[in-house]
């Protein structure tokens, strides 16, 4: 059996899926045999998930040289060099999403997301994920773009049915909402990328695109994304502070509610939609219009089990479901979250790669497609024009 040994950057809530995942995976023998972060609190992150080794900063691991793939779990803003440094110290990558971003630069007006034009954002970051890109190619290590969402059953069962098929895709919506980020840098572009359009929204623009693709290579097809238009808002800001109980949400310079239509060259379309205001979970939905059917995939919430209670005390400790405010009246419970999302598929499909070479369902090519689309969508909004790719 094939061993791999993967370092971990960042000990935060994505860690904790990825570690989740790294001890179910079968067939390959993995073990994180380290972790590096800032602070405290990887030490204890460690100690619980029982990693030998731990780095207080990330040149100390990459230099381990018994480690075969780092996991990258970071702020965005730290991706790309992240990427890079350690597919040069001879690795394979694993990178959460997203894989690039504009987060700034020397002489930019502040807020950069308020004042630096988008067309040159656009233009800015296409040219970092050609340096990003041109470097991953020349060490001829794996990259692999940790977007669940290409793994997650109801959206690879989608793509099964397309296969089958062969049915033209007609037009698409995702969408991923919820009540808003906890986290202090989700508010900035410098440290984002981004608002709910990105930090959100990339997954189901992932999927539409991944979709887009299956559709093509199963119909002898060449189809790529033609033109982008977008919308986007901060529909919260006026809110009072006795207001924002429930929601999470605000912003800096970054939206909460953003849209973008992609045209494809056969003359399709998809929409995804991502809010930072909408309440009662996370809602993870992708809709596919075929010309021979419907499909509906409802990552969550999904109706495995439906609940009815009447005592939050009584549940103070049993997990419903991600961003709901309370655990009472009719609840869509979350069962097997890591599965449903496709954490564990992502992580049995990427440690399968790092032992035999093959390259990923989630790959460099979706990773760059879907930040290109998302950028041209930001550029589309802000001029309020269609952005022709």
């Amino acid at each position: 059996m094939a061993r791999i040994r993967v370092g971990l950057v960042g000990c935060g809530f994505v860690s904790e899926l990825h570690m989740y995942a790294f001890r179910r995976v079968y067939g390959v023998d993995v073990e994180v045999a380290a972790v590096a972060a800032r602070g405290d609190k990887v030490v204890a992150f460690a100690q619980h998930h029982n990693i030998p080794r731990v780095y207080r900063s990330f040149a100390e691991l990459i230099a381990d040289g018994e480690l075969d793939v780092i996991d990258i779990c970071t702020p965005p803003n730290l991706h790309a060099e992240m990427i890079v440094a350690s597919m040069q110290a001879g690795k394979h990558v694993i990178c959460e999403k997203p894989f690039a971003g504009y987060f700034g630069r020397e002489g930019d007006t502040q807020p950069i997301g308020k004042h630096v034009p988008k067309a040159l954002m656009y233009e800015r970051v296409i040219e970092e994920m050609d340096r990003t890109r041109a470097a991953i190619e020349r060490t001829g290590k794996l990259f692999m773009y940790a977007e669940d969402w290409i793994y997650a059953p109801a959206v690879t069962k989608t793509a099964g049915i397309i296969k089958a098929t062969k049915d033209k895709i007609l037009f698409m919506k995702g969408e991923e909402s919820h009540s808003g980020s906890h986290a202090a840098h989700a508010a900035q572009w410098a440290m984002t990328g981004g608002g709910s359009l990105i930090r959100m929204g990339c997954h189901p623009l992932s999927a539409v695109l991944y979709l887009k693709q299956v559709e093509a290579r199963a119909r002898g097809e060449i189809i790529r994304v033609a033109s982008v238009t977008g919308d986007v808002g901060n529909v919260t800001a006026g809110l009072k502070p006795e207001e924002r109980t429930y929601i999470k949400a605000n912003p800096v310079d970054v939206e909460d509610w953003g849209t973008l239509t992609a045209t494809f060259s056969d003359g399709t379309k998809a929409t995804v939609f991502s809010g930072d205001m909408i309440m009662g979970g996370v809602r993870n939905l992708i809709e596919t219009y075929t010309s021979g059917g419907s499909l509906f995939a409802n990552i969550t919430p999904n109706t495995h089990l439906v609940s009815y209670q009447t005592s939050e005390e009584k549940l103070a400790n049993v997990y419903i479901t991600e961003k709901v405010d309370r655990k009472t009246g009719w609840q869509y419970v979350c069962l097997e979250e890591e599965w449903t999302r496709g954490y564990l598929q992502e992580i049995q499909d990427f440690m399968e790669c790092a032992a035999t070479g093959r390259q990923p369902l989630s790959d460099l090519a979706l990773a760059y497609e879907t930040i290109k689309v998302n950028y041209a969508g930001y550029w589309a909004a802000e001029e309020g024009r269609r952005v022709v790719l």
